[in-house]
């Protein structure tokens, strides 16, 4: 019998300045085609910044940087690079690159640095995986830094994750206010990543995960979370918005993101306009995080 050759891994390799290295990376994760593996940037420390994608097979030049043109936007980016890796564990090569990451007292990493983190409540260990959230990406560190800032506040009664992806930030919201979080998604593996990234936390008992898409779940329509966090996209978000004004009464809060700061105030408006009020806005890289409160009182939860 002949056997098969090994499957190889292809990285797709990019240099470019913020912000147009965080609109790229969203774009090549979003994109169906091709669908990537993994995709990450990180500071080269000279002013630019890596992006970097694996993918199954050799992706279409031509349709990448087609991608990449739209998502630049004109700004500089360095050429296309795209290599093949040998057959090893494409999860295991992309967890190399990343470093920890801190946002506010949050300091998220890879199990690869375990042995030389110092441990306190606020350190998560998440792995790239199939599921978006290792809080590389602005949105993600955007959504931490506005929780770390909230739990200084008040603690909520219950938290809503929608669009969970690795639970990062439902576990960040049960560790900084000893609250349960509910995390949903509406892909199976992301629930089942972020279930195990709980246990490993210490927070499974606080975590609950199932899939849902949206808020159209039976099991929601009888939640009233107190804070609702959506690191999605801005057409979702826009879509979500009378379900989060019936979900979310008065008194409580919505933290939205993966919005660009051009999305930021039609997003805010949008959501004005069914009762909720901006409180805070973070920008981060080009990305924005929204804090919107449906309240009268003037301090942040109870």
């Amino acid at each position: 019998m002949t056997e098969s050759p090994p499957r190889s891994t292809y990285r797709v390799r990019l240099e470019a300045e913020l912000p147009a290295a965080g609109r790229i990376a969203n774009a090549l994760d979003e994109t169906a085609g091709p669908q990537a593996l993994s995709v990450s940037y990180f500071d080269l420390g000279n002013g630019f910044f890596e992006v970097s994608a694996l993918y199954a097979g050799r992706p279409d030049e031509n349709t990448l940087q087609a991608l990449v043109d739209r998502a630049a936007d004109g700004d500089r980016v360095s050429p296309l690079l795209i290599g093949v890796l040998p057959d090893e564990n494409w999860i295991t090569v992309s967890q190399g690159q990343r470093r920890p990451v801190r946002a506010g007292r949050f300091l998220v990493h890879g199990s690869h640095d375990r042995d030389k983190i110092v441990r306190t409540r606020y350190t998560i260990e998440i792995d790239a995986d199939q599921a978006f959230g290792t809080a590389h990406h602005a949105t993600t560190r955007g959504c931490l830094i506005a929780l770390d800032e909230l739990a200084k506040w008040g603690r909520p009664d219950l938290i809503l994750d929608v669009g969970t992806g690795t639970g990062v930030l439902a576990i960040a919201a049960a560790l900084a206010f000893d609250r349960p979080a509910i995390a949903t998604d509406n892909d199976p593996v992301a629930v089942r990543i972020a279930k195990e990234n709980a246990a490993k936390a210490g927070v499974a008992q606080k975590v609950h995960v199932f899939v849902a898409n949206g808020l159209s779940h039976p099991s929601l329509r009888r939640l009233r979370p107190d804070l609702v966090v959506a690191n999605i996209l801005a057409r979702p978000l826009y879509d979500l918005a009378p379900a989060m004004a019936r979900t979310v009464e008065p008194g409580g809060y919505v933290l939205l993101s993966g919005i660009t700061g051009a999305q930021a105030q039609a997003t805010a408006a949008r959501y004005g306009s069914l009762g909720f009020s901006l409180e805070k806005r973070i920008l981060l890289d080009g990305w924005a995080v929204l804090l919107l409160g449906r309240r009268k009182a003037s301090v942040l939860f109870d």
